[in-house]
């Protein structure tokens, strides 16, 4: 009974929101308080239809976590903040993450053909004049497509492809556009990324990670080789989604597994709000370095929303000097739903994580969060979670030029 009166309440404070005239939208004073995200998460989690969701937010230094479900369907436990989870694609933020650090420190440039960091006798494909940099590969604009192909049946998630199978599919390719001048969301195309990286510092991927990011962070169940006891940790949805094992693999495309009190830590140092010694995130990382209507075509970049920039494996949503601006990124794979979403102007950010549930229907969950941030944030819902998908945008007859990339990388890198 007193879940569902805060329900209502929380929901009443949204449609008064959401009747307000329309224009730039204002931060409310003050703040609702934090509690409020249980109520909004418990009404998120029932709509989801999920078997088990965390749900993380920090806004400046305070946080706030609930469990909501099962661990596994019929298990009685609700999540905690040490369940382990699977970031999939999220691990893309943590790629562009070492690639800021790499690029700040002179080890790569974003402009780095990806035919530097190859192995031996391989040519990377490219089109006259365009060869794949390393800005292509983090902004989806590659050419390359989403996937290698289908992984074997008894292969483990995200333990397909590996290093040499994909380096020697490389090869093959022809590219679906020139470089830099057309968005395909593209799996493949951060494993590459990852690839080029480790071989920019000659070591292995999974150590560089823990010596630039996780480590220093104290984010210590964040990685790519969970012990048994971590493997019975992990959140489980309603069907059998395989072993929990090494997923260095795919470690910068979706390998990364962590907890709900790590993406804690990971969320107060992308919003600049972490303890005195650690220092913010590289704006540089959360930048816009395309802007979608430069793009002859965009695919697979809109699931949270129509972006209005695009990033470092980041997307924008709404125009930067907005405050209800958000910076966001997608996830899901292995049974696992994910989604991180930043609101900078009021230094607010929230997690969530879901697990499969034994329907599905056409409620948007990245869409719902969205919202869920903005109310926390002080400020009007402003996404429809039932809305359809917007049509494609209509294709630009003269394509982005190599140097339009550049004049973009020299303003925001």
């Amino acid at each position: 009974m007193r879940l569902s009166r805060s329900i209502a309440i929380v929901l009443a404070l949204a449609a008064t929101f959401l009747c307000r005239p329309q224009g730039r939208a204002q931060t409310t004073s003050p703040l609702p308080s934090l509690q409020q995200a249980d109520a909004l998460g418990a009404d998120l989690f029932a709509r989801s239809s999920s078997t088990g969701m965390v749900l993380v937010v920090v806004r400046n230094r305070e946080a706030f976590f609930r469990g909501y479900g099962e661990t596994a369907p019929g298990s009685g436990r609700r999540p905690m903040p040490d369940s382990v989870l699977r970031l999939c694609s999220l691990s893309k933020i943590f790629a562009t993450d070492l690639l800021t650090k790499l690029v700040h420190d002179g080890t790569v440039h974003l402009d780095d053909p990806l035919q530097l960091y190859t192995p031996p006798h391989v040519i990377v494909p490219s089109r006259p004049g365009h060869p794949v940099i390393l800005e292509d590969l983090a902004t989806h604009t590659s050419g390359l497509p989403r996937e290698v192909g289908a992984a074997p049946r008894d292969a483990a998630h995200f333990t397909f492809p590996g290093y040499t199978y994909r380096w020697h599919w490389l090869p093959t390719q022809h590219l679906h556009a020139i470089p830099g001048t057309a968005a395909l969301y593209s799996n493949i195309g951060y494993d590459f990324l990852g690839d080029a990286l480790a071989k920019a510092v000659n070591e292995p991927y999974a150590k560089l990670l823990a010596e630039r990011t996780t480590t220093p962070l104290g984010m210590r169940e964040t990685g790519f080789t969970p012990n048994a006891a971590q493997c019975a940790r992990l959140l489980q949805g309603i069907h059998n989604e395989g072993k929990c094992t090494d997923t260095q693999s795919s470690a910068a495309s979706a390998g990364v597994y962590s907890t709900a009190t790590d993406m804690a830590v990971w969320l107060k140092y992308l919003l600049g709000t972490g303890a005195p010694a650690i220092p913010a995130q590289d704006p540089a990382a959360q930048a816009v370095y395309l802007q979608p209507e430069t793009l002859i075509s965009q695919s697979g970049l809109d699931h949270a929303g129509d972006p209005t920039g695009i990033g470092l494996g980041w997307m924008h949503l709404l125009p930067a000097d907005d405050p209800s601006s958000i910076i966001e990124k997608t996830g899901g794979g292995a049974g696992f739903v994910t989604y991180i979403a930043l609101n900078q102007p009021n230094h607010t950010g929230i997690f969530v994580a879901f697990t499969d549930g034994t329907t599905q229907d056409h409620y948007n969950v990245f869409k719902a969060t969205n919202n869920l941030l903005l109310i926390l944030s002080g400020l009007p819902p402003a996404f429809d979670p039932s809305a359809p998908k917007p049509p494609a945008k209509p294709v630009r007859k003269q394509p982005r030029t190599r140097a339009a990339t550049s004049s973009t990388t020299s303003k925001t890198s």
